[in-house]
């Protein structure tokens, strides 16, 4: 899955940062092309802050079936420091996609209840959740809210390393996840940040997992060198699959 812009780069951090949603589908044919099976889909307003709405995204999820059929599309639920659990609730429900990642520390903020209530609502609706989990804490209390509990269908992606400035994942950050995993079976992906990304994404794939790559998490290719665009990345990575 490829994350080219996340909720906050611009063009002052990269040229081929897609921001508009003609160049977020531009951005997803190269990347299909380079071998991406899919696409983690953050949209922005006019002004390119971080949106979350509803009919934007089945807006985007209507021109990308259209432009790129056969290409999953995820829409991301982040706060980014402007949308409140209920709101991202609203939107991963209302949305119109049938993919969709959420924080657990995100949406248990205004406790496990309305949490709780969103996993089964999603669950029942046939919409599959990718729970963002940034440590072994997050992973012990999706345990204790999700509906069932962790099941082998259920979708995890490890976060190796924060979204702060200089943050160079390492692959030795996946084992305090792959420990709590021990024989729990479930659905798991990995991303990663900086000149760290590649080495981190191999160590996932050896290990049994997915990867995440993208401008979202890294520009930098494994020798440090600035990376041309997002197919560039997911080229590099495919060739681990």
């Amino acid at each position: 899955m490829v994350a080219p812009n996340g909720a906050s780069r611009t063009h002052d951090d990269h040229p081929r940062v897609p921001l508009t949603l003609w160049e977020v589908v531009q951005c997803a044919r190269d990347c299909k092309a380079a071998g991406a099976d899919g696409l983690h889909l953050h949209l922005r307003d006019d002004e390119g802050g971080h949106l979350l709405d509803s009919g934007a995204y089945r807006e985007a999820l209507a021109e990308l079936a259209q432009s790129l059929p056969g290409l999953a599309v995820q829409v991301t639920t982040e706060a980014g420091g402007r949308y409140g659990p209920a709101h991202q609730a609203h939107v991963a429900l209302h949305s119109g996609a049938d993919m969709v990642s959420v924080s657990v520390r995100e949406i248990c903020r205004d406790g496990d209840g309305l949490a709780a209530r969103f996993y089964a609502e999603a669950e029942a609706r046939g919409i599959a959740v990718q729970h963002i989990l940034y440590d072994v804490e997050d992973s012990r209390h999706l345990e204790r809210v999700l509906p069932g509990g962790l099941q082998p269908e259920t979708q995890l992606i490890f976060v190796l390393g924060r979204y702060v400035v200089g943050q160079v994942s390492e692959p030795v950050m996946l084992d305090p996840f792959s420990a709590w995993l021990g024989e729990r079976t479930a659905d798991w992906a990995v991303c990663a940040f900086g000149q760290g990304e590649t080495a981190c994404l191999r160590a996932a794939v050896a290990a049994g997992g997915k990867m995440r790559v993208g401008f979202e998490n890294s520009l930098v290719n494994e020798d440090g060198t600035l990376a041309t665009d997002n197919a560039e990345r997911v080229g590099a990575v495919s060739a681990f699959l």
